[in-house]
């Protein structure tokens, strides 16, 4: 059986070169060969290898200078690196461990120990990558909504500001529709809280299933209203996503405790066109614009949307109506 962790052997000696790869294939490692630093740098850089083996003294770019570019390319993943040298004074060791390698070894070594130092790496490259997995759990509930999956505010101060300037930077249209439940405080009312949470979930799932994924992102922004971020989408992109979503939610019937529940949702949308990038207002500024949208379909009866470009907040706004 094939090892996972394929290893990158960087000696300028061609019989060293050679008994490294017949050991390690002996242990089912996959091993790619390097006579020095500098086509090692290459070859790392068209491919991942987990586990470097690395000499000293080498032509071209030695072991501590490869180490040094190793660790400088940022990669996801982490790369156990071992230094092999005849070298031994402490001030060698200590120089080796600071260039930044894992681990080193003195020529001449026995197999055994190199194969016994490669699985201490194994198990550091599987702790790190445990470690960054529960990392990126933790980051991901702590920007996600757990009842409706979406984004959640926290998501929304970090994320909106940087499309914005992306909307900037390369003068493309960015529309932000907001999104509120009908009348949802009756559904709490007559059916109960569970139902109302089982309303957003299902609200919220047909957000998430009807937007283009890994572009626009949804964000439940409080109680029972959202917001659907649309990248590179102008005004009229807009009002069709906000139209279909409103017409979906219509068509839909929600079923709690076997009793079948109807909502309908308006939807209130900015659209910040390219022509006006150069004064791109903040996110405060676009969601207030949203958000005074929404209120224009509520007040002309609900289950409408409105889509408008950004335009100055107008100096005797209308406070909005309570939501529902």
């Amino acid at each position: 059986m094939v090892n996972d962790y394929p290893v990158l052997v960087v000696d300028d000696d061609p019989v060293t070169r050679k008994m490294l790869e017949r050991y390690l294939a002996k242990s089912n490692f996959v091993v790619e060969l390097a006579a020095n630093g500098k086509e090692a740098l290459e070859l790392y850089q068209s491919y991942f290898f987990p586990l470097v083996i690395t000499d000293w003294m080498m032509p071209e770019m030695n072991g501590p200078e490869l180490c040094r570019r190793i660790r400088i390319q940022n990669r996801d993943n982490y790369v156990f690196i071992i230094m092999v040298t005849a070298r031994d004074s402490k001030k060698d060791i200590v120089s080796g461990l600071e260039s930044g390698a894992d681990d080193y070894l003195t020529k001449p070594f026995h197999h055994a120990e190199l194969l016994a130092r490669i699985k201490t790496g194994i198990r550091i490259i599987e702790l790190e990558k445990s470690l960054r997995q529960a990392n990126s759990e933790i980051r991901l509930l702590s920007i996600t909504d757990p009842l409706t999956g979406c984004y959640n505010r926290l998501y929304l101060n970090e994320r909106l500001p940087q499309e914005l300037k992306r909307a900037h930077r390369y003068q493309r249209s960015l529309s932000i529709v907001m999104a509120d439940i009908d009348f949802f405080k009756k559904v709490n009312d007559s059916y109960g809280h569970q139902a109302g949470d089982d309303v957003l979930r299902f609200f919220g799932k047909m957000l998430l299933s009807s937007v283009r994924e890994s572009v626009d992102w949804v964000v439940r922004y409080g109680g029972e209203e959202f917001l659907i971020i649309l990248p590179e989408t102008d005004c009229k992109g807009a009002a069709m996503v906000a139209e279909r979503l409103r017409e979906s939610l219509e068509e839909k019937t929600i079923i709690h405790d076997n009793k079948k529940i109807k909502v309908t949702a308006s939807f209130g949308g900015v659209c910040i066109l390219p022509l006006i990038l150069d004064q791109m207002p903040g996110s405060h500024a676009v969601i207030e614009f949203a958000d005074y949208q929404l209120y224009k379909a509520k007040r002309e009866g609900r289950n409408c949307s409105r889509i408008e470009e950004f335009k100055p907040k107008p100096k005797n706004k209308v406070c909005r109506l309570q939501a529902g």
